[in-house]
């Protein structure tokens, strides 16, 4: 039966029509009635594109349960902020006054006189991480007008005097905060500091000389890097800026054609382990596209140059040497070259003997050179200025008269740019004609989902249209080869070779990664298919990947068959699950537990739903030990928490897709440096995802709606205010 919003000429307050919820609008009579009951009043203000507004309501004003104790305790208004602009001015300086935030839903409660004496924006149907539900808001507000009148009352004119001007101080007003609720936010229940400490010692663990972390071998930081770009300091970025340009112009970093090799066996990045991994191209490539962001911001001009350069050089390579025929990209190259037969093939300028060899070649021959090999491919002048550049000696840097390839100057910005490129691509050429290492061209899901995010990322933050194509095709194949439908979701495949699946199930890291991979695509590209698909993984990391007596994450699903495993881990337990294994530490990629609380987190932003953000939140409290004590094995987590702290920040761009407004304030989106950022950009009208849904372009032009923390600010079609909201400074 409709209430008393019926007849009202708000298109927000009738979406509020049929709530079981006893609403009233703003007016006297209903203070008159608070007055004659003896009872608060709860106001409720939003609008009708708001999407936190529209989870609130579905979830708590239409249940039955909590409206009974809503119309039990309080007289209920609903206001529409874009109605009552005057209303929505004075209650939100109160509830920025008591929470330091505001937006919308604002949830804000008075006493039948109109002065508040407490408020909150969005609250969630049951408990989360550091958030009371609403029931127990509600419980906990009528406990106190009972109990404590006179605090409420003495709070309520202190408050209504601050906000009117007379700047009392507010800290310590609030008479319902006693009651010690849960914290309103994830940040009051995880440790102070946490990510400010993490840096601290990362910064400890610097090779101060060379930069990076630790001594030889010295891998790349890939998910540390990530991290310190998201957290944003000085600090953080000054550690990151020096540990990145370091590995672009080390020998790890092919310079002749791109791609980093596994790691470099000493200290000064001199030497690589050859063999190319896609997992480690994939997360720098993303990495080294959003330092070039953050740096171009930050007019750090030469840092943004050589930022652009090797993530789009690594994207390049990428899926020209590691790209298959479907689509999808091989796992690796070989660190060791077949050694030719001594018929002439050797590469000419190389020693014919004595280089080490293996069972499968010999170890960097196709990418070390002699000076004697530089004359023989560049002649005389250009031969002596690429070994001076490029650290080629007659003693060698590798191993038997061989040296690596590095830059030792910045010829990008030195004024060397064009000798450089021809240079390269003659030795490239030469390079072509060499034996080359084998290819190991199984697809794997997870890394592939690493894949998929940075062609995706880099193509949108650098203006490669062709990189996002390569993501699109990448995406494709994932979900029509590496997926099945079941009644939990989506389940994942872990490998595919030459078009055909493999026969083995995907574990946590696959659906984590690949989910992920899919939620920065659709961010990019607007495609509904792509959040759906990550959604559905989800789905099946809830179900399948849930341990069901801890509620932790598994790296292995719930229902896998394998009984000499089983055998290994103790065995089947009472339940009837085998006792999986668990690894939580980040090494050179994303661990299984990481990589899915990110998805789940993001699908979260996008979709509303409270079990993924709960599960997300869960996780997070959970490796807390794990950041503390080693953060540098905990770098996809601290990215993670970085998100999770900052809101995430959910941005819902609407309008025509040929409208260059909408292009604007899309790439405003994507290029904000938010930790927390999440988008998705559709036509008007668009439903998936839910961020999307009823977001109008108002007054026919491209609009920007920006929700953070579970509250909304005001829309925009302006894109200068859109990235001042979206600043990492900017306050929620």
């Amino acid at each position: 039966m409709p209430n008393r919003l019926a007849t009202s000429t708000s298109p927000y307050l009738l979406q509020h029509a049929d709530n079981p919820v006893d609403w009233w609008e703003w007016g006297p009579d209903a203070f008159a009635e608070a007055a004659r009951r003896d009872v608060p009043v709860l106001l409720s203000v939003g609008y009708a594109a708001c999407h936190w507004c529209h989870v609130m309501a579905s979830e708590s004003f239409e249940d039955q349960a909590t409206a009974a104790v809503t119309n039990e305790h309080f007289v209920s208004i609903k206001v529409d902020r874009e109605e009552r602009p005057d209303v929505d001015a004075v209650y939100m300086r109160a509830t920025t006054a008591l929470t330091r935030h505001g937006g919308w839903p604002m949830t804000v409660f008075l006493t039948p006189a109109g002065r508040p004496f407490h408020a909150g924006t969005y609250f969630p149907p049951t408990p989360r991480v550091g958030t009371p539900s609403f029931t127990q808001v509600l419980l906990a507000v009528h406990e106190a007008w009972q109990q404590r009148r006179e605090e409420v009352e003495r709070t309520a004119a202190r408050l209504s005097s601050a906000i009117g001007g007379g700047e009392v101080d507010v800290a310590g007003l609030d008479p319902v905060g006693d009651l010690g609720l849960p914290a309103g936010a994830l940040a009051d229940v995880l440790p102070p500091g946490l990510l400010a400490d993490a840096v601290t010692a990362l910064l400890a663990e610097e090779d101060p000389v060379h930069g990076g972390l630790g001594g030889a071998p010295k891998f790349p930081p890939s998910a540390v890097l990530a991290f310190l770009l998201r957290e944003g300091s000085d600090d953080a970025l000054g550690l990151a800026s020096r540990t990145l340009r370091a590995m672009a112009f080390s020998g790890m970093y092919d310079q002749v054609e791109g791609g980093f090799a596994r790691y470099s066996v000493d200290a000064g990045w001199v030497v690589p382990h050859f063999e190319k991994m896609l997992y480690d191209n994939a997360q720098l490539a993303r990495t080294y596209a959003r330092w070039a962001v953050t740096s171009q911001a930050a007019g750090r001009v030469e840092d943004a140059e050589t930022g652009r350069r090797v993530a789009v050089e690594t994207c390049e390579w990428m899926v020209r040497i590691l790209g298959t025929d479907q689509g999808g990209l091989a796992s690796a190259l070989d660190a060791d070259t077949p050694a030719p037969h001594h018929d002439g093939a050797w590469p000419e300028g190389l020693p014919t003997a004595g280089l080490p060899t293996t069972s499968h070649g010999v170890e960097g021959l196709t990418y070390v050179w002699t000076p004697e090999a530089l004359r023989a491919a560049l002649g005389e002048d250009d031969a002596g200025w690429a070994a001076d550049l490029l650290g080629v000696t007659a003693r060698g840097t590798f191993e038997h008269g061989t040296s690596t390839a590095r830059l030792l100057r910045d010829v990008w910005t030195g004024g060397e740019a064009a000798r450089w490129v021809a240079v390269r691509d003659v030795l490239r050429e030469v390079r072509a004609g060499r034996p080359q290492p084998a290819r190991d061209d199984k697809v794997v899901a997870a890394w592939n989902g690493l894949a998929l995010a940075a062609l995706a990322e880099t193509g949108a933050l650098l203006d490669r249209p062709d990189l996002i194509g390569s993501a699109q095709r990448l995406a494709g194949l994932l979900l029509d080869l590496h997926t099945e439908a079941d009644e939990h979701g989506l389940r994942l495949c872990r490998v595919s070779r030459d078009g055909r699946a493999g026969a083995h199930a995907g574990v946590l890291e696959d659906h984590g990664d690949v989910a992920a991979g899919l939620l920065v695509l659709h961010g990019v590209d607007g495609d509904p298919r792509w959040a759906t698909a990550a959604e559905q993984l989800c789905d099946t990391m809830l179900r399948r990947f849930v341990d069901p007596v801890t509620g932790t994450w598994r790296d292995t699903a719930l229902d896998a068959d394998d009984a000499a495993l089983a055998a290994a881990l103790g065995g089947a337990r009472g339940d009837g699950s085998v006792a999986g294994l668990v690894d939580p530490s980040d090494g050179a990629h994303p661990s299984g537990p990481s990589a899915a609380t990110g998805a789940c987190l993001h699908a979260a932003a996008l979709t509303g739903r409270a079990d993924l953000r709960s599960v997300a939140e869960r996780a997070l409290l959970g490796a807390v030990p794990l950041v503390r004590q080693a953060p540098r094995f905990a770098g996809w987590w601290l990215a993670v928490a970085a998100a999770a702290l900052d809101g995430p920040r959910e941005v819902a761009v609407v309008g025509a897709a040929d409208d260059p407004a909408r292009a604007r304030l899309h790439r405003v989106s994507l290029r904000s440096a938010a930790p927390g950022l999440v988008v998705s950009v559709g036509e008007p009208g668009a439903t998936v995802p839910a961020l999307l849904r009823d977001r109008p372009a108002r007054e026919g032009a491209a609009t920007a709606y920006l929700c953070r923390g579970f509250v909304c600010d005001a829309p925009t079609s302006d894109p200068d205010v859109l990235a001042a909201a979206l600043s990492p400074g900017a306050s929620r």
